[in-house]
């Protein structure tokens, strides 16, 4: 089986949006962009066979619903804001958690294929 990351574990690795295996290269294209990269730039790994399919995004659902809703809730109980109030602080929360989540767990989903199974990205 191929190292993963040199002196570097799957989270980490996948929080930067780096390559799993040589930990370097970038595993996104330039920009805001969820497009994976067809090959790693440092070690010409095969990254377009890798398919994350809707696995992050579910995991983000499950995630973050169970950490806003009782968040809204106590929100609720100690402050009772305006329902515009709610929508509002609410909304851009789990917004920017999403966008800032999304990609590293989608890596880490990456990282994660290329431990279990690295033939089929070689």
């Amino acid at each position: 089986m191929a190292p993963i990351a040199p002196d570097t574990g799957l989270i980490k690795t996948a929080w930067r949006c780096k390559c799993p295996r040589c930990g370097t290269g970038d595993l996104y294209h330039p920009g805001f962009s969820m497009r994976v990269r067809d090959v790693c730039p440092q070690c010409d790994l095969n990254l377009s066979a890798h398919d994350s399919a809707d696995g992050p995004a579910v995991f983000l659902i499950f995630i973050l619903g169970f950490l806003l809703v009782p968040l809204a809730l106590a929100a609720e109980l100690v402050f009772a804001p305006p329902l515009w109030a709610h929508a509002l602080g609410t909304g851009i929360l789990a917004l920017g958690l999403t966008l800032g989540s999304l990609r590293p767990l989608k890596a880490y989903v990456i990282a994660l294929q290329y431990k279990h199974r690295p033939e089929t990205m070689e």
